[in-house]
C-alpha cells in the first residue's frame, strides 16, 4: 500500500490535464500559445521525473505506470491533433495510436495477471495497491512534435527535413514496438511484496 498523492503525481495528472488544452489550441490553430503549453507540459515533466529520483518519499509504483501514461496521453493528443491541422500525416498518427493501444492493453494485463486474489474491480482500480513497475523503453518522439509544432510558427511547414523527421519516427515507431513485444519482461517488473 502506498500513499498516490505525491507531488509527481500531481504533476502527471496536470500534463493529463493540459493535453486537451493543447490539442485545442493546435485544432484552432493558435500554434504561438500551443507551444507555451507543450513547453509547460513539458516542464512538468522534468520536475515529476527530478522530484521522485530525489526525494524517496515521493517515488511510487503508481508514478512509475502514471508518468508514462500522461505522456502517452498528451503524444496521443499531440499527434490526433497536429494531423488534424494537416502538419502530420494520417498515416504516421495511425501507426504510433495502434502501437501505443497495444501497450496499454498489455499493461491492464500485466496489472490483472499481478493482483493477488481475490481480483474484484476496486482492488484492481485501487492505484494503493502496486503489483508492477512499468519501466517503458525510450525512443521518443518528442523532437517530431516539437518540430511539427514549431513549423507553423517559425515558418517551416513544406521542410524536407520535416518529412525525413515523418520517416525516421515511423521506423522508430515500428523499432519500439518490437522493443516492447521482445522486451516485454524487461519493461514491466512485477513487485514482490512476500
Amino acid at each position: 500500500y502506498e500513499n498516490p498523492w505525491t507531488i509527481p503525481n500531481i504533476l502527471s495528472m496536470a500534463r493529463m490535464g493540459l493535453a486537451p488544452v493543447l490539442g485545442y489550441l493546435i485544432v484552432e490553430e493558435n500554434f504561438n500559445v500551443a507551444l507555451g503549453v507543450f513547453v509547460l507540459a513539458g516542464v512538468t515533466d522534468l520536475l515529476d521525473g527530478f522530484i521522485a529520483r530525489n526525494w524517496a518519499n515521493q517515488k511510487s509504483a503508481l508514478g512509475s505506470a502514471l508518468d508514462p501514461l500522461a505522456d502517452k496521453i498528451l503524444i496521443s493528443v499531440l499527434y490526433v491533433s497536429l494531423t488534424c491541422a494537416n502538419l502530420i500525416p494520417v498515416s504516421l498518427t495511425s501507426m504510433i495510436i495502434l502501437r501505443d493501444v497495444a501497450l496499454i492493453a498489455a499493461v491492464f494485463y500485466v496489472r490483472y495477471k499481478t493482483l493477488s486474489p481475490p481480483r474484484t474491480l476496486s482492488r484492481y482500480f485501487n492505484p494503493c495497491y502496486a503489483t508492477a513497475q512499468l519501466k517503458p523503453t525510450f525512443i521518443s518522439k518528442l523532437i517530431l512534435l516539437t518540430a511539427s509544432l514549431a513549423a507553423p510558427v517559425f515558418n517551416y511547414v513544406d521542410s524536407i527535413y520535416l518529412q525525413t523527421l515523418w520517416c525516421i519516427t515511423a521506423f522508430t515507431t515500428v523499432t519500439s514496438a518490437y522493443s516492447y513485444y521482445h522486451y516485454g519482461r524487461k519493461t514491466v517488473q512485477v513487485i514482490d511484496n512476500k
